[in-house]
């Protein structure tokens, strides 16, 4: 494994601190490395493998895609993705949708959507649009522009212009920044990198309440929180609420690159149109596969039922560690998309020793051991988690 990593080290831009781990195969909810040993994942590739790894009617589909047809144009119609999209848009309530290749991308579009939407109202180009404070979008620019983090945004700068941010749950901060000249508001629905933070029920119902009184986009990014994550299938529907345009991506296609963004008929009708916006891989046959049977297993399986039983259970467990540490001060999440926040330790920390115990996680924010298991968890996955994540504790 140490010359697997010496010779990534020698031809891959240095971009990531990785850990000194080389994965090689994966098997329901366990990672093995190049030398053989196990790990318990709780972290499904930054929630992308909802439905763990070797699933049979995946890998099925997927590889018999390939031998098919796996990339045309879309200058042309393809099946797989003609399927795929009825899936989406049934699951999402919405209307119309444009494949993508990453979650990044959807934001993108996202973006030039409500531009354009406000573009053809007024034919200005000076809109504003808000975002939250502590958010992730992605790294192109567009999505990194809606990202309230400086620290991501800093050596990059200038960002594009007229993004405002807000303060996440605060409903007042988002009145305050509206004015005529707003044209979206853009938030996850959970937020992940930022720490975790589910959205509260009044503050998105209140953003929809203002964006419907002036005509201003609701855009919810769903990348991560999506896609049965929160034991719906989108967060939103567990309010109530619905957005003018989705974007989602990670286990859209369970390890295949896709990503998407979603509009409802008014947002569709009076923004993108043809030449406005395109891409070379977005909703190519062997992604569109990818996506058709994603949605297929979901419900065969009923995941987002699976979900909220198998969460409720690692809440309580989360309720007992928090009751033990005092370095630990409480838990946050919806569903599978759950973090511990820690107190004048870091989290970082503890990454690292659960790895050498076989349990892969992740951070979140600054103090937050973040949670993103396969969707397909039983209560069994959760004790053995436990079992590790105590070993490690208890050196703190």
């Amino acid at each position: 494994m140490n010359n697997y990593i010496e010779a990534a080290e020698s031809v891959l831009l240095h971009t990531y601190n990785r850990y000194p781990v080389v994965f090689d195969q994966g098997d329901g909810v366990y990672l093995y490395d190049t030398d053989g040993k196990k790990y318990l994942d709780f972290g499904s590739g930054i929630g992308v493998f909802a439905l763990g790894y070797n699933c049979k009617a995946y890998n099925d589909a997927v590889k018999g895609q390939v031998d098919k047809l796996v990339h045309t144009s879309n200058y042309y119609y393809n099946v797989p993705a003609i399927e795929a999209a009825k899936k989406l848009v049934k699951a999402s309530g919405l209307d119309r949708v444009f494949f993508t290749n990453s979650g990044a991308e959807a934001v993108e579009g996202a973006l030039k959507a409500a531009r354009k939407y406000a573009w053809l109202k007024d034919g200005s180009n000076d809109h504003e649009i808000i975002a939250m404070e502590h958010s992730f979008h992605g790294r192109t620019f567009g999505a990194l522009s809606v990202t309230g983090n400086a620290k991501y945004q800093e050596a990059f700068k200038p960002m594009i212009g007229n993004i405002r941010f807000a303060k996440y749950n605060d409903l007042e901060s988002v009145k305050a920044l509206v004015n005529e000249k707003t044209c979206a508001v853009i938030m996850e629905t959970v937020q992940g990198e930022g720490g975790v933070y589910p959205v509260d029920a009044e503050f998105l119902k209140g953003v929809r309440k203002i964006c419907d009184e002036n005509d201003i986009l609701l855009i919810l990014d769903e990348i991560q929180c999506g896609m049965g994550r929160t034991g719906y299938m989108f967060a939103y529907q567990k309010f109530g609420v619905m957005p003018d345009i989705l974007t989602c991506a990670k286990a859209l296609g369970c390890g295949v690159p896709v990503g998407a963004f979603v509009l409802n008929e008014k947002t569709a009708a009076a923004s993108l149109t043809a030449g406005d916006h395109g891409t070379t891989y977005g909703g190519n046959p062997l992604a569109g596969t990818a996506v058709s049977a994603v949605f297929d297993i979901f419900e065969e399986r009923h995941l987002t039922d699976h979900v909220r039983e198998i969460s409720a259970y690692l809440e309580e467990k989360f309720d007992e560690v928090v009751e033990k540490y005092s370095f630990i001060t409480g838990h946050r999440g919806m569903g599978l998309m759950q973090g511990l926040v820690f107190k004048g330790i870091a989290p970082g920390e503890a990454v690292k020793k659960l790895l050498e115990k076989g349990l892969v996680v992740f951070t979140a924010g600054t103090d937050v051991l973040r949670f993103l298991p396969p969707l397909i968890i039983e209560k069994e996955h959760v004790d053995e988690m436990l079992v590790k994540l105590y070993s490690v504790l208890d050196t703190f």
